[in-house]
């Protein structure tokens, strides 16, 4: 045996094991009760009861494991050119962005166990007090004529009720067309929820483009309005793929606001760096290209 084949032998062994272990760990974190992580940030929390409605409080909930393989796995490449805060929530990473008041991206790992499950909406959208003032509330959004739309959706965390209250963190949120977040987006989030049960799991990261050079702003707080959204997803089993999304944030008319791309391509347009710690090898093939087909079967 050659040198060369020696070589290639190797690298494939090491890149088997990685994929192994994040599958493995994540596999771990499905099955893991409330309790052994440490707390995820340093909210102060209220109790969360009948009489909690719509007021902007931070509910308790429960710390779990969420795995740091698969946080790594998840998260963009650090950003230099716009403000940074990165928050781990219980099953969903964010960069929040001081400035605009909402995230640069959100980011979570999918898996099939993780599509459905017996906890509901609970609508309590909260103000969250592990960023800074200024920060969203749900007053900025009312009569704003923008809806409150989910990046990691609630319809993904039905699974426990921890994920379900994080769900509805604002910063977990952007300003967004209500026919959009009803409708195109919404759609958007049902196709990653069959793409998680036909190849077990995958990873998602996404949110706010801004495109023009002034950007409208709602409320006392000034949160920032983007022009389109984002979302990039990444299959690990089988042959490996990803596929991107750029949506314009209005009525989400299909054939105008709907465009597929690869991971390249939304690169390009966000200045991010998306899983920048696969083999370079894997993320060169996964990302130079997008075949929606590969995605059906």
């Amino acid at each position: 045996m050659n040198k060369k084949v020696i070589v290639v032998s190797a690298f494939t062994l090491v890149f088997l094991g990685l994929i192994v272990l994040l599958h493995v760990n994540g596999a771990n974190a499905t099955s893991s009760n409330y309790g052994d992580g440490q707390p995820t940030n340093e909210t102060t929390t209220v109790n969360l009861c009948e009489t909690i409605d719509d007021s902007d409080t931070t509910p308790i909930v429960e710390d779990f494991h969420f795995p740091d393989s698969i946080v790594e796995l998840c998260k963009p490449a650090p950003l230099y050119d716009r403000a940074e805060q990165i928050i781990r929530k219980n099953t969903y990473v964010v960069s929040y962005n001081k400035d605009t008041k909402i995230a640069n991206w959100v980011a979570w790992h999918l898996t099939n166990e993780h599509t459905d499950g017996p906890y509901k909406r609970n609508n309590i959208f909260f103000e969250d007090n592990v960023v800074p003032y200024p920060r969203a509330t749900s007053q900025d959004y009312r009569g704003s004529g923008w809806s409150r739309g989910h990046m990691c959706p609630a319809g993904d965390n039905k699974w426990n009720e921890t994920a379900m209250v994080e769900s509805f963190s604002l910063i977990n949120v952007c300003p967004q067309n209500a026919n959009l977040n009803s409708g195109l987006w919404n759609s958007i989030e049902i196709d990653c929820r069959n793409w998680a049960r036909r190849f077990n799991d995958i990873y998602i990261v996404c949110g706010p483009l801004f495109l023009n050079k002034d950007h409208e702003k709602i409320g006392e707080n000034q949160v920032f309005v983007p022009e389109a959204f984002f979302k990039v997803v990444l299959c690990l089993n089988g042959k490996p793929k990803g596929l991107g999304v750029i949506v314009r944030n209005t009525d989400g008319n299909k054939k105008r606001d709907l465009y597929y791309n690869s991971i390249d391509q939304v690169e390009r347009i966000t200045g991010y760096d998306f899983f920048p710690n696969l083999p370079d090898d894997v993320e060169n093939e996964v990302e130079a290209y997008a075949n929606v087909d590969e995605w059906s079967h």
